[in-house]
């Protein structure tokens, strides 16, 4: 190639080598085609331990990414043309140079598979999913939603409809966050299996085209291992997952979300102090059981329903989570809570999104102690949050 192709080609390749260093978490590879004449010469491009692993003509270099356009414009003195193929998570790059021009584009990654309705049952509805079949089939391939020939399992249609009705739930919320940010941290307190984290991993990142990175914490080494093992088989190097207790955890950056799906009891409060005490500014919380205030509550005037213990465990559940929205809005956060999934489902469907909005309201407050009093109750959360 003449030299002023080479010199645009450097051009290109060093924006290409600084994308590499500013997105590595999201790198995939770089495939590069030499051409003299009608034969093409390979090279392949991976990263290593945040370097660059450079095969070409049968050998095998270990690179600083710095070196790459310099690299790579030095081979193509000797070649005709090239083709080099960038791709990282959610889109690829390609830079095409010869003897007149030199010349790059780009395109959003789209599967091969395109969705199709293959499905014989009315229990996937016919709205628009966030998560799509087809364009999503290796992520719910890896989490098991689907089988290996692209169909929903039986068994998991509604789990699928579960966590992608949660993200259509919390998408403003993530549109939001992407416009205020540069790019996203998540923290999943008891992340169990981790579903949920991979699939906003994919919403996020691929859908937003938002820079992302997730931090899952859990007790269990065992669940922690296999979302581990699932993180890299999906190439997902965005996300590291700790053995730990929620209580312990010091972040080493900043969050920006707290999530917490279906952790028992107190541990949503643990999930949700975390987020308070660390000025994070925004949550999802979505609870399970309330044993706290079960045994804890009484009301004189409605002894005579609370009698039967269906009913006081049904209202010890609006009273746990009736609690945690008055002490967050004391607290200057702005909650809703609304209805996650049907009832029909999991009488535990509801979810508490709470952001930070303003200074802590004494009024609010004061409400929430003397609810406190009337029920002769003492909730874990406000133990668990640093109160000023």
């Amino acid at each position: 190639m003449n030299r002023q192709s080479i010199q645009k080609l450097e051009m290109f390749l060093a924006g290409l080598e600084q994308r590499l260093s500013d997105n590595r978490e999201f790198f995939k590879k770089i495939t590069v085609v030499y051409k003299s004449g009608t034969k093409d010469f390979p090279a392949h491009i991976s990263l290593e331990n945040g370097r660059i692993k450079f095969n070409f003509n049968g050998n095998t270099e270990i690179l600083e990414i710095a070196w790459l356009a310099a690299r790579l414009s030095k081979f193509a003195q000797s070649y005709e043309s090239l083709l080099v193929t960038y791709e990282e998570r959610g889109s690829t790059i390609f830079i095409e140079a010869d003897n007149k021009n030199v010349r790059m584009r780009t395109r959003e990654t789209e599967p091969e598979a395109q969705f199709k309705p293959h499905y014989e049952t009315s229990q996937i509805s016919s709205r628009d999913y966030l998560i799509k079949i087809g364009k999503a089939d290796a992520l719910l391939k890896e989490i098991g939603i689907l089988s290996s020939d692209g169909k929903i399992k039986n068994d998991m249609i509604r789990k699928y409809n579960q966590i992608d009705h949660f993200v259509e739930l919390i998408s403003d919320m993530l549109k939001e966050l992407s416009d205020s940010y540069e790019s996203i941290t998540v923290l999943d307190c008891g992340c169990g299996k981790s579903y949920l984290t991979f699939v906003l991993n994919y919403y996020i990142k691929e859908v937003l085209k938002k820079p992302c990175y997730f931090i899952g914490l859990d007790y269990s080494s065992a669940v922690v291992e296999a979302s581990k093992k699932i993180a890299n088989n999906l190439g997902y190097n965005n996300m590291e997952f700790k053995n730990t207790d929620i209580r312990s955890y010091k972040a080493n950056r900043e969050i920006h979300l707290v999530i917490s799906l279906h952790a028992c009891d107190t541990a949503t409060d643990e999930a949700i102090a975390l987020a308070v005490n660390n000025n994070i500014k925004t949550m999802v919380m979505v609870p399970c059981c309330h044993r706290e205030l079960l045994n804890q509550y009484s009301y004189k005037p409605f002894e005579a329903v609370l009698k039967h213990g269906v009913l006081k465990a049904r209202m010890a559940d609006v009273l746990t989570d009736g609690m945690r929205a008055l002490l967050l809005e004391s607290l200057g956060y702005r909650v809703s809570i609304v209805e996650y999934i049907s009832p029909l489902e999991t009488p535990k469907n509801l979810m508490l999104k709470a952001e930070k909005t303003g200074s802590p309201v004494k009024r609010l407050l004061d409400e929430y102690r003397q609810l406190k009093g009337i029920l002769k109750v003492e909730p874990a959360l406000e133990k668990l949050i640093y109160m000023q």
